[in-house]
């Protein structure tokens, strides 16, 4: 298929979905829902896409994905609200929005603000779209050649990789909530031999754990507690006055928002690191290229256009190594990744083969979203302001009314609410003591990937390992996963640290010995 057949069949589902009202509908209450998870601290865009991914469990698969990435959308862009307001990040994403965002809403400028940054987000999305629409055939084709030693390598890397860059303190931390995610996923009767492990005789965990009891758990209990306990209190909210951002003021500030978006949609497409990290990175990268660094902090409008572009342009960027290689790129993407599976749709490198047009479909549905935020934004934002003086705890019932329905809901089986209980009891307390939640989630979605590839790589090979230094791709895959172990420890960092010191010592003689010798010449 070539560029321009691909754009025509792009624009034709877009006008497909956009013509259907039904379609419409759920896409803008999704949005109107996503952000108020956003904009209410101790709700996040994961809760949201967890919580709804049981309840779409009966649903067309197109509508379910419409409300899923609507969702998603909304709740990246909705966490802004409280930060430029309130100064609370309604999720983590928008964390770096309220350093400059917050200081703006003092000056009376929350309006501007919030009309400016949500223009942003519609472009980073926008932005993000495109890389999903012209990367993906080109990563689906790359993935074909793939062995089941290169998937099992990835799947591997996916949970390594997410517990490196999202633990709190020591990377370990991030390492043992992936390998118990891992263990998890390996709860059941093995895919290829079909003998029950860790089932203690259990019938219900002979097919193993259910993925969306498991994500609603992990994410939705903990919330619960941590809410209820803190005793979230809003303050004043800043009154909001223009909001409609002026054109001038968007086009001089492309050239920015389109850096961030590259920003987002790198970040994005590395598996598990998520929109916070975007929005911290961009945010960085804002101020230190800053002609005046020194205004950062004091209520620059770049900077929140920088974070609040790069978290929404991740949500794309998250999209491409979830719909080809079957790897999320974020927490709420590994949601998605267990909604797809949900329903019938297994990403990875046969998508294209298997439904050639899903990924321009979910191209087609970020598109969407992106415009629904816009206008949701646009026209809703004093009416989502007033959500956020309601207090967050007369919310908490109704999230875990949702919980449990969401978990049993699938398949109807109480045994699911048995499994949700004591997974979001002992992730709170994980979380308490430093572990992040996210690489847990990833190796329960990964897990049943890299132990199926492992084992049916080693009955092909006989048993032998060589086979990944055979070939260039798992050789390196295998060359940086031991690089990113290595590179946490200690000696490895002291050592890297003298070599580049003596480098620079070297340098530094070499270029003292030229000033002697060109002093000399005169």
């Amino acid at each position: 298929m070539n560029v321009f057949t691909r754009i025509a069949e792009f624009l034709g589902i877009v006008v497909h979905l956009a013509a259907d009202p039904v379609n419409l509908a759920i896409l803008f209450g999704s949005v109107m829902l996503g952000i108020i998870f956003g904009a209410m601290p101790g709700l996040t865009s994961t809760l949201g896409v967890a919580l709804l991914t049981a309840l779409t469990y009966g649903m067309d698969t197109n509508l379910a994905m419409i409300c899923l990435l609507a969702i998603y959308v909304g709740g990246t862009y909705g966490g802004s609200y409280a930060s430029i307001l309130i100064n609370i990040p309604g999720t983590a994403a928008a964390a770096a929005t309220a350093l400059d965002g917050y200081p703006l809403a003092c000056r009376g400028e929350g309006g501007r603000a919030i009309g400016l940054t949500t223009t942003a987000s519609a472009i980073g999305t926008v932005i993000s779209m495109l890389f999903v629409v012209s990367i993906s055939p080109i990563i689906s084709h790359f993935a074909l050649q793939f062995t089941s030693f290169e998937f099992f390598l990835l799947a591997f890397f996916g949970i390594l990789i997410s517990g490196t860059l999202t633990s709190p303190d020591l990377v370990i931390k991030g390492w043992i909530a992936g390998f118990l995610g891992l263990f998890l996923a390996c709860v059941g009767r093995d895919l290829l031999q079909f003998y029950p492990r860790y089932t203690f005789g259990i019938t219900e965990l002979d097919s193993g754990i259910e993925v969306v009891p498991v994500l609603i758990g992990a994410f939705g209990i903990p919330q619960i507690i941590q809410v209820l306990k803190d005793r979230f209190q809003i303050g004043e909210t800043q009154k909001l006055q223009r909001i409609i951002p002026e054109v001038g003021t968007v086009v001089r500030n492309l050239p920015a928002i389109g850096r961030s978006a590259l920003i987002g949609v790198g970040i994005g497409a590395v598996p598990g690191i998520g929109e916070d990290i975007a929005g911290w990175v961009s945010y960085g990268t804002a101020k230190n290229t800053s002609k005046h660094p020194e205004t950062f902090g004091k209520g620059e409008l770049k900077g929140v256009l920088a974070s609040e572009t790069a978290n929404n342009a991740c949500v794309g960027g998250a999209m491409i190594p979830l719909l080809n290689l079957g790897i999320p790129g974020s927490p709420p993407a590994a949601m998605l990744l267990g909604a797809l599976m949900l329903h019938g749709v297994t990403p990875g490198p046969m998508i294209t083969f298997e439904h050639p047009r899903f990924i321009l479909e979910v191209a087609a549905i970020l598109l969407l979203a992106s415009m629904a935020m816009w206008c949701t934004g646009m026209l809703m934002a004093k009416q989502v302001v007033k959500v956020l003086r309601i207090p967050t705890q007369l919310f908490m019932p109704i999230i875990a009314l949702l919980c449990v329905i969401g978990s049993y809901s699938l398949g109807l089986s109480v045994f699911n609410l048995y499994l949700m209980l004591p997974v979001g009891i002992v992730c709170y307390f994980l979380t308490e003591m430093g572990y992040p939640i996210a690489p847990l989630v990833i190796g329960v979605i990964l897990g049943p990937m890299a132990d199926e590839n492992l084992r049916r790589a080693l009955m092909v090979s006989q048993g032998s390992f060589m086979p990944v230094f055979q070939r260039p791709v798992s050789l390196i895959l295998f060359i940086i996963i031991v690089w990113t172990v290595i590179s946490q420890f200690r000696w490895f960092r002291n050592l890297k640290d003298r070599g580049v010191n003596l480098i620079l010592n070297r340098k530094n003689s070499c270029e003292a010995v030229l000033e002697e010798d060109e002093r000399g010449g005169k």
